[in-house]
């Protein structure tokens, strides 16, 4: 139905300042998959590893239809 929330991790070095620049990919694949019911509340944060030394991990919360 909708994308509520995303949460993106950015693997960063301290003084990276551009998280949300980082995130803004993911965002703008939602508004562009799903229209306006892509839009949705989003934070960004630098982590300094991410599981795999993996670059960016992003989580969704996602309105569903049953």
């Amino acid at each position: 139905r909708r994308v509520v929330k995303l949460l993106g991790m950015v693997n960063a070095v301290p003084d990276f300042t551009d998280h949300p620049q980082v995130i803004n990919g993911a965002s703008d694949l939602f508004v562009s998959v799903f229209g306006d019911a892509g839009r949705h509340a989003r934070s960004a944060v630098g982590m300094g590893s991410l599981p795999g030394n993996i670059t960016v991990e992003v989580e969704a919360i996602l309105e569903v239809i049953s």
